[in-house]
């Protein structure tokens, strides 16, 4: 179920900050933070292990992850919400 919750808050996150309008005027256009947030692949790399840290003090995902667990977390994230976003 962990697993489950984990994926959906990062492709919902990742979805937000590529493709949200919401996001459009503080969205960097230039440079490499540019290229970054064209990238849901890289995005999403980024919210895994951010989201594997939140989860530490989250009610509603709590665990308490290592390093080893944030970069599999953050791989995860990343190929998932990728090929979520390529649908």
């Amino acid at each position: 179920m962990f697993l489950a919750l984990f994926i959906l808050i990062c492709f919902g996150l990742t979805q937000i900050l590529v493709y949200g309008t919401i996001f459009d005027c503080i969205r960097p256009k230039q440079g490499l933070l540019g290229e970054l947030f064209k990238c849901p692949m890289c995005v999403g790399f980024h919210i895994g292990w951010l989201v594997g840290l939140l989860a530490n003090i989250s009610t509603l995902i709590y665990i308490k992850p290592n390093i080893v667990d944030l970069f599999l977390l953050a791989c995860l994230s990343s190929g998932t919400s990728y090929v979520l976003c390529t649908l």
